[in-house]
């Protein structure tokens, strides 16, 4: 299984998601566009793993807010995304995540986290647009649970299926 740790956005918040990348393509920004069912903010990925590590995950007892905050691009991935407002529970959290993770055995790639939910894989942004002039939805989300995933490789495309809560 290829799996990884992340934060499944509430259906409001992936709906200001979505609406963000219809703004995003109704502006002439093209390139992979990610299905809103694929939306969610990746802790910590781990790749091909044999089982569930859905026991080592924290309890997320101290429910925090994810505000959606600013357009982000990571030029060697080939990414636009989606970020948030700083948030040092949502630090911790991963910190917390990766830690548990490292103690176990359990392989991760060891990137540093930055937090964001991927919009647009290969963008294409024309010079006479500016991100700074598509408008933010004002949206929050509380975040209680952490999610475990599988990532599937389809004829289609890449399906992310959330396989376990906690």
């Amino acid at each position: 299984m290829r799996l990884f740790i992340g934060i499944e956005p509430s259906v409001m918040f992936r709906s200001a998601l979505a609406s963000l990348t219809n703004s995003l393509l109704s502006a002439g920004v093209s390139g992979r566009y990610l299905d809103a069912s694929n939306f969610h903010m990746t802790l910590a990925y781990i790749g091909e793993w044999p089982e569930s590590v859905i026991d080592l995950l924290p309890d997320t007892s101290q429910p925090f807010m994810l505000t959606l905050s600013r357009f982000g691009l990571f030029p060697e991935a080939k990414v636009l995304y989606a970020g948030v407002s700083p948030n040092p529970a949502l630090l911790t959290l991963a910190d917390l995540v990766r830690d548990r993770l490292f103690r176990a055995g359990v392989p991760f790639d060891p990137k540093p986290f930055t937090p964001h939910f991927t919009l647009i894989r290969r963008p294409v942004i024309p010079e006479s647009i500016s991100l700074n002039a598509i408008d933010l939805p004002h949206v929050s989300m509380q975040v209680d649970h952490l999610c475990l995933y599988e990532s599937r490789h389809l004829a289609d495309g890449i399906v992310y299926t959330v396989i376990g809560r906690k």
